[in-house]
């Protein structure tokens, strides 16, 4: 993962923002960077390049980077609301600041969701644990077409294609 690219295509605009957040919270900066690095090198070895695409691989890599966002914030705050309210406002941030279609966004913000309804339940579990979790979760995720749907399956994985 090359932070510096990531940091050059943002605007003026999105780099005060991304600063804000993590300066109100300097001690997630690092635990923050390191589960995004363990969730490429993690979705790198189970999906290959198809987890940047919009299927099963896609919806486990959110979830994934959720709750290991949350573990390792945790680690530090020792308060599961607090680690996931960080984990959702550093995910959702990703998602203004790499917007997709509508369609892709909506799944991406649900996936995040359900990967930290997974860490309260695995929150003190080991991370093979967790993989082994969310790779069951794979296996029933729902294909979606319809932005609609989502509210149907709110904590189950989702994906819109194969």
């Amino acid at each position: 993962m090359n932070i510096i690219g990531v940091l050059k295509r943002l605007s003026i605009k999105e780099l005060y923002v991304l600063s804000v957040l993590m300066l109100r919270h300097p001690f997630y900066i690092f635990p923050t960077f390191n589960a995004t690095k363990r969730t490429l090198i993690l979705c790198d070895r189970y999906f290959k390049n198809n987890h940047h695409k919009n299927g099963i691989g896609n919806a486990f890599r959110h979830a994934l980077w959720n709750v290991l966002i949350c573990k390792k914030v945790f680690k530090i705050n020792k308060n599961t609301s607090k680690s996931a309210i960080w984990a959702q406002k550093v995910t959702d941030l990703h998602e203004k600041l790499a917007p997709n279609e509508p369609l892709e966004n909506a799944m991406d913000l649900h996936n995040n969701k359900v990967g930290r309804v997974f860490f309260v339940k695995l929150k003190d579990t080991s991370e093979a644990d967790v993989i082994t979790s969310l790779r069951n979760a794979c296996k029933n995720a729902i294909k979606i077409s319809d932005i609609t749907t989502f509210e149907k399956h709110k904590n189950e994985l989702v994906y819109l294609s194969e």
